[in-house]
C-alpha cells in the first residue's frame, strides 16, 4: 500500500508533480487503445445493424416455393428464404454503392455477421460482398475464409470462397500457399477440395500452379468422395481449355486410376481421338501414354 507523501505510483494513470495543476486520467497508450477497442465495438454494432437490414431485404425478395426448392436440392439444414442470386447482388450492390469509402475491417465484419445469419443468402450475400472487394483483403483474412469453408457445408458456397476468395489471396500473397497444402491433407473433404478449386482461377486462364495441383490431384485420385472427384476433373477440363496437351499427358498415365467422374470431366475439351483413347484406358483399366503427334 502507498504510504502517505509517497510519490505517486507510476502506471496507467498520469499524475502532475506537486505545485503545478494537477490532473489525472489514462496515459497516450492506454487512451488510444481504448479508443481502438470503442472504434471496433462501434464498428461490430454497425456491421450487425447492416447484416439485419440486409437480411430483411433478402428475405422480402425470396418465395416460399423457391425456398422449399432451393433447400431440398442443396439438401442443406439452413433455412432458405428463396431469394435468386440477381436479387442477392442486386442487395448487395445496393449496400456497397452507398458505402464507397469501405474498409477493410468494415468488409470483414459484415461478411461475418452476415455469415452467422439465420438464413442461406446471407451466407451467399456474405460470398458476393468478399468477392466483389477481395483486394481489400489481406493474407490474415484466410483464417476468417477458412471459418466460412469449414461451416459451409454445401459446394454452393464452398465453391466461391475457394475458388474466387482464396484464390485470388494466393495470388496476391504466395505466402498462402503453405495453407493451400495444409488444406489438401486435411480430413474434411470440403477443405480438401477447397485446396484444389483455390488453384482454379489461373489454370482456366493458362498459367497457374499446374505442378501444385498434380501433386494435390494424384493425392487425392484414389478418394471416394463424389466432391473431391468432382473437383479434380473440373479443374482438369478448364486447363484443357487452353492446355490440352499438358492435361491429356497428365491425365492419360492416370486413366486407369481415376474415377469415372474425374476423367468423364476432364476429357470434355479434349480432341476427340484423345478423349477416347483415355476413356478406352478408363473403361479398360490400362494407362495411356501420348508421343508428341497425339494417340
Amino acid at each position: 500500500m502507498q504510504g502517505f507523501g509517497a510519490p505517486p505510483r507510476t502506471g496507467s494513470l498520469d499524475c502532475w508533480p506537486r505545485g503545478k495543476a494537477r490532473s489525472c486520467g489514462p496515459s497516450p497508450g492506454v487512451a488510444s487503445r481504448q479508443r481502438h477497442h470503442a472504434n471496433v465495438h462501434t464498428a461490430m454494432r454497425e456491421s450487425a445493424a447492416d447484416a439485419i437490414l440486409i437480411e430483411r431485404e433478402l428475405r422480402a425478395a425470396g418465395s416460399p416455393d423457391r425456398a422449399a426448392s432451393s433447400q431440398n436440392y442443396l439438401k442443406s439444414s439452413l433455412e432458405f428464404a428463396g431469394t435468386t442470386v440477381p436479387a442477392i447482388r442486386v442487395i448487395v450492390t445496393r449496400w456497397r454503392r452507398a458505402h464507397p469509402n469501405l474498409t477493410r475491417q468494415q468488409l470483414t465484419q459484415l461478411a461475418a455477421a452476415l455469415w452467422d445469419g439465420p438464413i442461406f443468402e446471407c451466407r451467399l450475400a456474405a460470398i458476393i460482398l468478399l468477392t466483389d472487394r477481395r483486394q481489400l483483403l489481406t493474407a490474415a483474412d484466410a483464417e476468417l475464409v477458412e471459418r466460412f469453408l469449414r461451416t459451409a457445408g454445401t459446394w454452393a458456397l464452398i465453391d466461391g470462397l475457394a475458388a474466387d476468395v482464396m484464390g485470388s489471396q494466393v495470388e496476391r500473397f504466395p505466402e498462402l500457399l503453405g495453407t493451400l497444402d495444409r488444406w489438401a491433407d486435411d480430413e474434411d473433404f470440403w477443405i480438401r477440395r477447397s485446396a484444389l478449386l483455390a488453384l482454379l482461377g489461373p489454370l482456366r486462364a493458362g498459367a497457374g500452379d499446374f505442378a501444385r495441383f498434380s501433386r494435390y490431384a494424384d493425392a487425392m485420385l484414389a478418394e471416394r468422395e463424389f466432391f473431391v472427384r468432382k473437383a479434380i476433373g473440373w479443374v482438369l477440363r478448364e486447363t484443357a481449355k487452353r492446355r490440352p496437351d499438358l492435361v491429356a499427358s497428365w491425365l492419360g498415365p492416370r486413366a486407369h486410376r481415376a474415377s469415372g467422374v474425374t476423367v468423364r470431366e476432364a476429357v470434355k475439351y479434349l480432341p476427340e481421338p484423345v478423349r477416347e483413347e483415355i476413356m478406352r484406358g478408363y473403361r479398360e483399366g490400362h494407362p495411356v501414354h501420348f508421343g508428341a503427334a497425339g494417340p
